[in-house]
């Protein structure tokens, strides 16, 4: 398993225009200088009425898939 910290900064405006359909994808800057790409429903229960923002936790399993988000 792999456990990557990321930085996700997206105003309410842009996630509702870009992020809720079907299959749209975050791309963000993992703080060790990777891209990590994330399925944008993952973000939906951290949502508020600004948006998205704060330092993440992602983990993923050896196959790549995402098991677990957290804010931190």
């Amino acid at each position: 398993m792999s456990v990557i910290d990321i930085q996700i900064h997206i105003p309410a405006v842009e996630y509702r225009k870009h992020y809720r359909a079907p299959g749209a994808t975050v791309l963000a800057r993992a703080t060790d200088g990777r891209s990590v790409s994330l399925p944008a429903g993952v973000l939906q229960r951290f949502v508020t009425h600004d948006g998205v923002h704060g330092l993440f936790r992602v983990e993923i399993d050896a196959a790549g898939r995402l098991r677990s988000i957290v804010r931190l």
